[in-house]
């Protein structure tokens, strides 16, 4: 460890400042935020939600004790996670929170900023488990085969839009940033850069390749070429962004589907849920979702389940 007379140390590639000096809060915030950017390569919305959710933290300690998160302890954090459940904040953005603390915290005690974890004892809100939405298969049919698309960039883009999205299960940031060099017609296959720069192929169907390519013919038709390289753009030929995705999916799901929610990420659970339905196996549904873990992956079996039971009930002599 090197040390500076300006106030600062330097530990592996970052400059970190003395827990004695003025600002000291916000020093060790920015620190865990670039540990995250640089080191963990989180996205820029975790790293946003992050942000907020210490900012939050700091301002609650600063009012309530006149204290910083660096000399924080295990009743003052408690006391932040009961203002915010008497507020009625939703106990799973509690428990999104109290994750953002805990990660900050183990962060300060492998710096040896801190000798004392004050999150050890703080245990997460129950909940309630939220069963995802998604559109129903007949629903899903008719928004992308039977509506008419404009001959336009416009047109092209959000029928394309709407089929990549529920064609591979991609995320909504995965989609805004695929790049042009990632899309292999000749092997149906896009790679995308997914959480925690976790990098996978995800395989599409033939009926795909051709409207990919009429975007594309579209696109290079009507709207000038940058430099950027990603495959959606705007109208203006920049890189496409999440708000335009947005409105697309809520624009055609909102005509032809009874689904509450709609949004990007409803076609990504459509995806799953109709995988599953049809008998793919569990494992393989969690690699093309890129998900760490199993367990995310099995919110979308309840439905796959209670289609089972239906047949069960409708076919089993002793049902």
């Amino acid at each position: 460890m090197s040390t500076y007379p300006s106030g600062f140390f330097l530990r592996g590639d970052f400059f970190f400042t003395f827990l004695t000096s003025p600002g000291v809060a916000a020093s060790m915030i920015d620190s865990f935020l670039n540990y995250l950017r640089f080191e963990k390569r989180f996205s820029p919305h975790t790293i946003i939600s992050y942000k907020n959710d210490l900012s939050q933290f700091e301002r609650f300690l600063k009012v309530s004790f006149e204290d910083t998160p660096q000399t924080a302890t295990y009743s003052m954090v408690r006391s932040w996670i009961v203002q915010l459940a008497e507020k009625q904040m939703d106990p799973i953005s509690i428990n999104r929170k109290i994750a953002s603390l805990r990660s900050f915290f183990k962060f300060l005690m492998r710096r040896e900023f801190i000798s004392k974890d004050p999150m050890i004892k703080i245990k997460v809100l129950k909940t309630k488990k939220k069963l995802p939405h998604f559109v129903k298969e007949p629903e899903m049919v008719t928004v992308l085969d039977q509506q008419q698309f404009e001959d336009t960039h416009e047109g092209w883009r959000e029928r394309m839009v709407l089929e990549l999205l529920y064609g591979t299960g991609i995320r909504l940031s995965e989609l805004v940033n695929l790049k042009e060099n990632q899309i292999n017609l000749q092997e149906r296959t896009i790679k995308v850069l997914g959480k925690r720069n976790k990098e996978r192929v995800i395989p599409f169907s033939d009926s795909l390749v051709s409207i990919i390519n009429g975007y594309r013919k579209a696109r290079n038709k009507q709207v000038a070429a940058r430099d950027h390289g990603c495959f959606v753009v705007s109208d203006t030929g920049g890189k496409c962004y999440a708000m335009l995705i947005y409105r697309i999916v809520k624009k055609h799901l909102g005509k032809f589907t009874s689904v509450e929610k709609r949004s990007p990420h409803v076609l990504r659970h459509s995806y799953a849920t109709h995988l599953l339905n049809k008998g793919a196996e569990i494992n393989a549904v969690k690699d093309l979702l890129g998900h760490s873990s199993l367990a995310a992956t099995q919110v979308y079996t309840h439905n796959s389940t209670e289609r089972l039971k239906k047949v069960f009930d409708q076919a089993h002599p002793k049902a």
